[in-house]
């Protein structure tokens, strides 16, 4: 080595020693190159690895075009989207089942209302799409700096699922950083009411990606990914016109009170947060097949193999939301929606008639009214909520009659229906004189074709119009005309026409 090049090294030493206390996170990133090689291409042979270090002593920008080109996925070996592999300390490999929320179809969630209209990429950002490689160190400190009242450690599954976030899953990130500014004041303050952890608020982004659309596998629905079950236990209505488990306000405070019982059996977060995955039964059958231990890290090995990846997402969740930039991720630009409020509404109203009396698109009636499952409200069976543009609240209430008026034979269910009770008289087409096929005369007495659109019955005890109409498959109306009776007043005994 020259000495120039000695010179030139010795100052860059001494000038990182007098910076480094600044930028501790960056020079964490910035690491030599052979710890980074050493990762990169463990398979190599020690000779070469030997003489690539040499060549890194020997160029000084060697270090941060190998951070550069780093594009995430060397820490990622996985193929599968639905599962992530951790190669245990006994060199077995162990695969982890993800959550809902981290198989999100992007382009789907993208095609909502919401995201179409208010988000966007932010074309400024000025960082290169690669995901840096840090140390063990690094992460720990990063983790234990979060100022959360939950424990959030640093193991190896917890990497992985970090890996996955900052690497394949970078565009997702970007996208749920931008639709945080929609949700996150929502779940902050359910989680207030109810006194717990303000982290909690990612969950929804292990459970749905923050999409309220979401549907899992197994028919869990919402930001919070409700069963149906578990939602009406907490308030949530559930039928054919509503589903309220899509209700961003409303879901979230179920789920903060769902959060809030589940703490006060186990009195642990880790646990409450597997037993919002798993279900406490399941939970309870870990702990006591684990010998009653309360941990989480303890119960590991006796849990769904979802549930042993779940907490380890929630804490990746909670690391990559707040060290995005460290990884070069951009959030979304996001443009907050109008303001809006809700009107109570006391008569069934169909979306196409608030939107064509109104001039709203149905597509943002949809948007903010999410819970409605056909575009019905249900204001009828009991008053219910529109939630609306502020500035259309007033045009409503000006308008109301119109709105309900507006193609209402053709968008509302019928009230009321007229039977129509003209049954056409069938007749033989078969002419007189026709034989059967067994050789029989169809030919018929005039007194035999006069009886046969005739019948009487005798009436029993206990019958009525109403009971003889129905089991002779007629009305009141027609017997009465062809009995010439003027009540309902019948004597068993006696004889009835029924046609």
């Amino acid at each position: 080595m020259t000495p120039t090049k000695i010179k030139f090294l010795t100052i860059i030493a001494l000038f990182i020693l007098c910076v480094s206390p600044f930028i501790a996170d960056k020079a964490s990133a910035n690491t030599t190159n052979t710890s980074i090689e050493k990762k990169q291409k463990a398979s190599a042979p020690n000779d070469e690895q030997a003489e690539e270090d040499e060549e890194d002593e020997e160029d000084p920008t060697t270090d941060d075009e190998e951070e550069e080109d780093a594009t995430g996925q060397n820490a990622e070996a996985d193929i599968d989207d639905e599962e992530i592999i951790v190669n245990t300390k006994d060199g077995k490999e162990e695969i982890f089942e993800v959550p809902e929320g981290m198989i999100i179809d992007l382009e789907k969630t993208m095609s909502e209302y919401n995201n179409k209209q208010y988000l966007t990429i932010d074309t400024t950002c000025n960082l290169r799409d690669v995901n840096p490689i840090f140390e063990q160190e690094v992460y720990l400190d990063r983790l234990k700096r979060l100022p959360t009242a939950m424990e959030m450690p640093w193991n190896e599954v917890v990497q992985r699922f970090i890996d996955r976030y900052s690497g394949r899953l970078r565009k997702s990130v970007s996208y749920m950083l931008g639709a945080s500014n929609f949700y996150m004041p929502i779940f902050e303050q359910a989680l207030e009411v109810y006194g717990l952890p303000l982290e909690l608020k990612y969950l929804p982004v292990i459970e749905s990606a923050l999409n309220p659309n979401a549907v899992s596998r197994v028919g869990a629905t919402g930001l919070w990914q409700f069963m149906a079950a578990t939602g009406k236990r907490y308030g949530l209505k559930l039928n054919s016109m509503i589903d309220e488990r899509r209700d961003p306000v409303k879901a979230s405070y179920a789920a903060a009170h769902y959060l809030s019982d589940l703490y006060s059996i186990f009195e642990d977060w880790n646990l409450v947060i597997a037993a919002y995955n798993a279900g406490p039964a399941n939970i309870q059958k870990a702990i006591q097949r684990a010998g009653g231990i309360k941990d989480y890290w303890q119960i590991y090995p006796y849990l769904p193999t979802e549930t042993r990846g779940y907490v380890p997402a929630f804490i990746a969740a909670n690391y990559i939301m707040n060290y995005y930039c460290e990884h070069n991720i951009c959030p979304m630009l996001t443009t907050l929606p109008t303001q809006s409020d809700t009107i109570m509404l006391y008569q069934n109203v169909h979306f196409e008639q608030v939107a064509n009396v109104l001039g709203i698109s149905i597509e943002e009636l949809r948007s903010l009214n999410p819970q409605y499952r056909r575009d019905v409200v249900t204001g009828y069976t009991e008053p219910t909520d529109l939630r609306l543009p502020m500035e259309y609240i007033a045009q409503y209430i000006a308008n109301e009659d119109s709105i309900l008026a507006y193609n209402v034979d053709q968008l509302m269910k019928r009230d009321m229906v007229e039977v129509n009770d003209n049954a056409p008289a069938y007749r033989s087409t078969r002419k007189a004189g026709t034989t059967s096929k067994k050789g029989k005369s169809s030919k018929k007495s005039t007194k035999q074709k006069r009886s046969r659109g005739s019948r009487t019955v005798s009436i029993k005890s206990g019958d009525t119009l109403e009971k003889i109409a129905k089991r002779h498959g007629t009305t009141v109306a027609k017997l009465r005309k062809l009995n010439k009776i003027s009540g309902s007043n019948i004597r068993a005994g006696k004889k009835l026409k029924v046609r």
